[in-house]
């Protein structure tokens, strides 16, 4: 899909080049006093898990995980039962970031980019914490097809070393074209690793058909956030007349004739489709999905997930 080009320029982090680590210090000031100020009580990460450690049973509620069931207390009670978990201190958690050429785009008051930026730096600010270690796999653009760059950071414990991974993320360069986000996830899968948490950052613009298999496979073992970066202009087109729009993939800029009702119309329907099937396909993943957009407070949308999954997490289920 096509984005439009000739837009004022959004409210954005600096360039990849200019990021200095004053811009990202303020960036993880504003976070952290967001998160702890919004966020007060117990230990709790941004996916609440079941954990790792056997706890007590109680009776089963719609939405519990299955793989949960106390067959045990099911049989001697003749009632369904789950085992609750004891959350685990240690969790490792893993970022997949897609970094395709796609994310360099933004319309409202960020790039996409930068709200994948942002996003990094939240989820750190949320998972290293009691020894916790999180680590990432950054993916870049592959243009005219070939292969596109696959970094890999080592999970690392401490606030030092978290902020170390925010650097290298946001200084990694967006190349053209668009990467393997199907690629990227399976690197989360190799090597197999302890029960954790992943986390996958992209517009999801790939087909589905190329990540979704991949994703249901890191969802046997692992919790799954998948957090969806989105533009306005993505959805809808505005009526300003004739727009030149460029696809920041390929390059190829076309001319559009947005005063066209028709024309808007069949675009925010393809749009609405395209989002309906990556939401599909996350839901049949098993994944929780977080929509963040560039045009709204992504991080009160992040604070509001997280007030959810422990509501939910307080009611039993875990999603």
């Amino acid at each position: 899909m096509a984005r439009a080009a000739a837009v004022t320029p959004p409210t954005r982090l600096p360039a990849t080049g200019d990021r200095s680590g004053a811009v990202l210090a303020r960036l993880q000031l504003m976070v952290t006093r967001k998160l702890d100020g919004l966020l007060q009580g117990d230990y709790a990460g941004l996916l609440p898990g079941p954990g790792s450690e056997a706890g007590e049973s109680r009776e089963y509620r719609p939405g519990d995980d299955v793989r949960r069931m106390d067959w045990p207390v099911t049989a001697r009670t003749t009632m369904p039962h789950v085992r609750r978990t004891v959350a685990d201190r240690e969790l490792e958690t893993w970022l997949a970031v897609d970094l395709s050429a796609s994310l360099d785009f933004g319309t409202g008051r960020w790039l996409k980019r930068d709200v994948a930026v942002a996003a990094v730096a939240a989820l750190a600010h949320l998972t290293v914490r009691g020894g916790n270690r999180i680590g990432a796999v950054v993916g870049t653009g592959a243009a005219a097809g070939g292969p596109g760059t696959l970094l890999r950071l080592p999970a690392r414990a401490g606030r030092k070393e978290a902020q170390g991974l925010l650097r290298a993320v946001a200084g990694t360069e967006v190349r053209p074209g668009r990467s393997d986000l199907g690629a990227l996830v399976d690197m989360l899968n190799r090597p197999p690793r302890r029960r954790g948490v992943a986390v996958v950052i992209s517009d999801f613009l790939s087909p589905p058909e190329r990540w979704g298999r991949p994703l249901r496979r890191l969802r046997v073992r692992h919790d799954v956030l998948a957090v969806e970066v989105v533009d306005p202009r993505e959805l809808e087109l505005p009526n300003v007349g004739v727009l030149p729009v460029v696809d920041p993939e390929t390059g190829e800029l076309h001319e559009v004739q947005t005063a066209d009702p028709g024309l808007r119309r069949r675009y925010a329907e393809a749009a609405a489709a395209q989002r309906g099937a990556i939401a599909a396909e996350l839901r049949t993943a098993g994944a929780a999905h977080l929509r963040l957009r560039t045009d709204r407070d992504w991080l009160l949308d992040m604070v509001r997930f997280v007030a959810a999954q422990r509501h939910a997490r307080t009611r039993g289920t875990t999603r």
